[in-house]
């Protein structure tokens, strides 16, 4: 009988039926699973970090699919066996990373943190903010989230620009390439990067493409931290230059006293725009369809070309 491992007791309570002939069970990687021979699909735990704990993976000789509950699969590319697909959580995490984005550019522009230690200090100061609308937004990373960025950017009367790896013609929209990132920058008030950490977008945002957005630009990351250059943001943010709201840093956690702690013009939150309370059910709706395609013989969803 197959045997499809979820990480923690909540998603198999909350799974429902499962179709004849397979079982869940819970098995969050921490110890070896009691019967390796039997596991088809594995979903890995929420942030997962692995280490020594991918043995156990690989000790799965009929693991069909390695489901993982993020975008973001670098981490796991080097790990998967050679036996097995692996999948990423594409469209578990739209709607809350997008939420965060735009929230993120809100809270920069319209000071929302810094009223927030106004109120803490009993100081009441109606001081004139920025506003998001009729800013020109450059969302870097296109793919399901990115799109729901824009969406939602545009949504604040923005004016949206999207950049991908490839040029090309998408939901209506005209997706420039990588190549033209620099020229589009002297034209961006508001950067959001949601591009997957591959060799070709690690470092992308550098201090050459930094130097290029205009005077009080904002540079919103809510893809990974080694997307952008920290020392070179730093030097931007500390000059005054520039402004940052940060989901993600490198290095991740962020050590004490590293400079993104203290930088002015800073918003950080801790990694977590994908973890609000809709990520348990949008992960069972994807562990249930890649059941079903299990037993039906049909292609898993989200598969990643390695």
């Amino acid at each position: 009988m197959p045997v499809v491992t979820l990480p923690f007791q909540e998603l198999v309570d909350r799974f429902g039926p499962v179709p004849e002939g397979v079982e869940l069970a819970v098995w969050d990687v921490e110890q070896p699973f009691d019967r390796p021979d039997e596991v088809a699909i594995t979903l890995l735990p929420f942030y997962f970090a692995g280490r020594h704990r991918w043995q156990f993976v690989h000790d799965l000789p009929n693991l069909a699919l390695l489901q993982l509950p993020s975008a973001g699969y670098e981490h796991a590319v080097p790990h998967v066996p050679g036996h097995a697909l692996l999948a990423n959580g594409r469209g578990i995490h739209d709607d809350e990373t997008a939420e965060l984005a735009v929230g993120l550019a809100l809270t920069s522009l319209r000071e929302l943190g810094a009223f927030q230690a106004d109120r803490a200090a009993g100081v009441w100061d109606s001081r004139t903010t920025r506003s998001l609308a009729d800013r020109r937004v450059t969302v870097v990373g296109y793919g399901a989230i990115g799109s729901a960025i824009a969406t939602r950017f545009e949504a604040f009367r923005t004016e949206v620009t999207v950049v991908a790896r490839t040029a090309r013609e998408q939901d209506g929209r005209q997706v420039h390439s990588f190549a033209e990132l620099r020229t589009l920058a002297a034209t961006t008030d508001v950067l959001v990067l949601i591009t997957p950490l591959t060799d070709e977008t690690a470092g992308l945002v550098d201090a050459e493409l930094l130097a290029a957005l205009p005077d009080g630009a904002l540079v919103v990351n809510v893809a990974r931290g080694k997307v952008v250059d920290t020392d070179a943001l730093v030097a931007e943010l500390r000059s005054g230059r520039l402004s940052a709201a940060l989901d993600v840093t490198d290095p991740e956690p962020l050590p004490a006293g590293h400079p993104l702690w203290t930088t002015p013009n800073t918003v950080l939150t801790p990694h977590v725009g994908g973890n609000t309370d809709l990520s348990v059910p949008r992960s069972i709706e994807l562990v249930r369809r890649q059941v079903a395609a299990l037993v039906e013989r049909q292609p898993f969803e989200n598969v990643i070309e390695r």
